[in-house]
């Protein structure tokens, strides 16, 4: 996996937890360094630790299923791209303004879960996972920085956009991968 590819994951995987941060930012109601960067951390932090759990799980699996890596790293994007895509579509969530380690651990987990199947998925593609996991967090990280910053300023309105996107990228990498095993594709 290319440079290209890695930023396109991490910022597909950085979708959810902007999404949340433009909720926080609109429930806090004002801008403070302080909240964007407690946000940020718990974001990029985790969103960098699951790729990384997901990654030594894959390892310990990887040569039993080596033979069908193509297809079990396509099914997972697609299926977390696709969970992306609907739960955009639902209703609204009360976001809460708590920046409490109870609360932004429960978000930080909830946004990161893809981050653990992708961990999984980049363990069969043989990725370089230290480098992968400080670029999924840094950019996690600047996500929810600026998502908090949307969210004082301009809203709820960008929140289902951000989750669309990230959905749509995930699915794309998938079929990239696939269309690439099977010969179809060649960059």
């Amino acid at each position: 996996m290319g440079i290209t590819e890695l930023f396109i994951t991490a910022v597909g995987l950085s979708m959810d937890a902007f999404a949340v941060a433009i909720c926080k930012g609109l429930a806090r109601g004002k801008w403070s360094w302080r909240d964007a960067l407690i946000v940020g951390l718990y974001f990029g932090g985790f969103q960098a630790g699951m790729p990384l759990l997901g990654y030594l799980f894959g390892i310990q699996l990887s040569d039993f299923v080596t033979k069908w890596d193509h297809w079990i790293a396509f099914f997972l994007l697609c299926i977390i791209g696709i969970n992306m895509i609907r739960e955009s579509r639902g209703d609204p969530e009360e976001c809460s303004d708590s920046l409490a380690f109870r609360a932004m651990v429960v978000l930080a987990v909830a946004t990161s879960i893809d981050a653990l199947a992708v961990g999984i998925s980049f363990a069969f593609l043989a990725v370089d996972i230290v480098p992968a996991v400080i670029f999924i967090g840094v950019i996690t990280f600047l996500f929810s920085v600026i998502g908090m910053r949307i969210g004082v300023t301009f809203g709820m309105k960008f929140k289902s956009k951000a989750e669309v996107a990230g959905g749509v990228i995930l699915i794309l990498i998938g079929i990239k991968i696939l269309l690439e095993h099977l010969g179809l594709l060649n960059f």
